[in-house]
């Protein structure tokens, strides 16, 4: 009797008239007041107006061969709707038995599935996240490598036979037309050799972390003569793919919103290992934002990417600005055991 009226589980009892002749607390509470009131003049199959149909194997919801009229059938555990009081449609667990034979009396028990519900869509979510994120980058990979090992390639042997050609007797004219064409062709293969880069560096995957952030702020160096101070602690260390991807697109993100907004000729980028977790800090002393602005600049979707980023692989981001006073970005993933020997390949 404990257990029956403590319990958070609803509780009824049915007789075989598909009557409720009793029902726990929390059973009441779960019912509109219009319901129980007819409940309890006896009205038959009163208990059908709170109820939104079952779950079998054909259908999500349906009351086709309906558990309370259909005691032969197996309903020891199933998925049930009910339109409950101040919640709406709410699923819940079910279960349906006779527990008196003789008189036909059956016990009805709900265990509401909401909680439950909402952390599978959590982690239905995250995952097809990652199965996204994860197609969009072995897309970017692939791409990258034939921009690479196809187009730059054949970019190259046009440069060649280019180059061949002002050895050859021709005229002035043609001469110069060359060199124009030869200057057009070697900036095309720069262009194509940083959208190799950009999709995806090769140097991430073969050689890790650092070495690809090496690569990615000369770029940026050359390219917007800002100075990159980067700092690397991890002694060479290799981390799961799926984290060293996370990082670099993180900080690269980063980096580049510090060069388009931040108004710096100087940005501080550090990566280390701290406390079982690997830490990375995009830091500059620029115009800096306001955070609890509505209006940001550009489309605002890179730091919610970042954020998505961030919760793959249960790291957590934190930004920090002040108008007048810079931007700081800071990562911090657990490593638990995600570290990969020095040296070795993700």
């Amino acid at each position: 009797m404990k257990m029956y009226d403590n319990s958070a589980e609803a509780i009824f009892f049915f007789n075989p008239k598909g009557h409720v002749i009793a029902m726990n607390e929390s059973a009441k509470l779960i019912l509109d007041s219009d319901v129980l009131s007819r409940m309890a003049e006896g009205e038959q199959n009163a208990f059908c107006m709170s109820c939104k149909g079952y779950t079998n194997e054909q259908d999500l919801i349906t009351c086709q061969s309906c558990y309370l009229v259909s005691p032969q059938d197996d309903f020891s555990s199933f998925q049930v709707y009910l339109d409950t009081r101040g919640k709406g449609i709410t699923p819940y667990t079910a279960s349906f038995q006779t527990i008196d034979e003789e008189n036909g009396i059956r016990v009805f028990m709900l265990r509401d599935l909401t909680k439950q519900f909402k952390t599978q869509a959590e982690l239905n979510e995250k995952t097809m996240t990652k199965s996204v994120i994860k197609a969009q980058e072995d897309e970017r990979k692939r791409i990258s490598r034939e921009l690479h090992d196809s187009v730059a390639q054949e970019m190259l042997s046009s440069l060649v036979d280019l180059r061949v050609l002002k050895y050859m007797d021709i005229n002035q004219d043609v001469l110069k037309k060359v060199q124009q064409t030869e200057g057009s062709l070697m900036r095309l293969l720069e262009d194509i050799r940083f959208l190799s880069v950009e999709l995806r560096p090769a140097t991430l995957d073969d050689l890790g972390l650092e070495a690809a952030f090496r690569t990615h702020f000369k770029w940026i160096e050359k390219n917007y003569g800002i100075v990159i101070e980067f700092t690397a602690e991890l002694q060479a260390k290799r981390y799961e793919g799926e984290i060293e991807t996370v990082v670099y697109r993180i900080c690269q993100e980063s980096v580049f919103n510090a060069v388009k907004y931040a108004g710096v000729d100087v940005i501080t980028v550090r990566l280390f290992e701290e406390s079982d977790h690997l830490n990375l800090a995009v830091t500059d002393n620029g115009i800096g934002f306001d955070l609890n602005s509505r209006t940001s600049i550009g489309t605002g979707l890179g730091l919610y990417g970042m954020r998505e980023r961030a919760e793959l692989v249960e790291g957590q981001l934190s930004i920090q600005a002040e108008i007048g006073k810079g931007t700081a970005v800071y990562l911090k993933i657990p490593l638990e055991t995600t570290v990969v020997k020095e040296g070795e390949k993700a």
